[in-house]
């Protein structure tokens, strides 16, 4: 019975990259798809058309990882996907050929993220170069990861 040829040797805990929410519940400052990219919204506003018309959402917001504006219009009552974002700062440890060296509160180190071609990547190498204590902090969203900003560690003992 157990030769059905299933193979469940590379399964994952199934958490979605994204999940549905009516138009009409989303706030400026949360998180959006547009053109499959996640983006935060910086501008809402709300129309009614005309006599059997639906209320129509427009939404401009920016991508998070690039910057770039993104808008999009949508009826007030159907679902959008909402990224799942997730947050986390790291201590920066230092940088080699663009690669941030960068550790979390537990003590786990990564060496995957590329420095920022933007004034955080200026911050860093500035940060670097008088060897200051910054907090690095990553926002990762639909499988891609991006350094956003920067902040002087004041939580270290010297």
């Amino acid at each position: 019975m157990a030769e059905e040829g299933f193979d469940f040797g590379g399964g994952d805990a199934g958490a979605s990259a994204t999940f549905p929410m009516q138009c009409s519940a989303l706030r400026k400052g949360g998180f959006v798809m547009i053109k499959n990219r996640p983006c935060k919204i910086v501008e809402m506003s709300t129309s009614k058309t005309g006599k059997h018309g639906h209320a129509k959402v427009h939404m401009v917001a920016l991508d998070i990882f690039t910057g770039k504006k993104l808008e999009d219009i949508c009826p007030s009552t159907h679902n959008m996907e909402v990224p799942n974002v997730k947050r986390k700062d790291y201590q920066l440890i230092g940088v080699e050929d663009d690669f941030l060296s960068l550790m979390d509160d537990t003590g786990d180190t990564r060496d995957d993220l590329k420095c920022p071609e933007d004034s955080v990547g200026d911050e860093i190498r500035e940060a670097i170069a008088a060897e200051r204590d910054i907090l690095c902090t990553v926002l990762s969203a639909i499988g891609e990861e991006c350094v956003i900003a920067t902040k002087i560690n004041t939580a270290v003992d010297k």
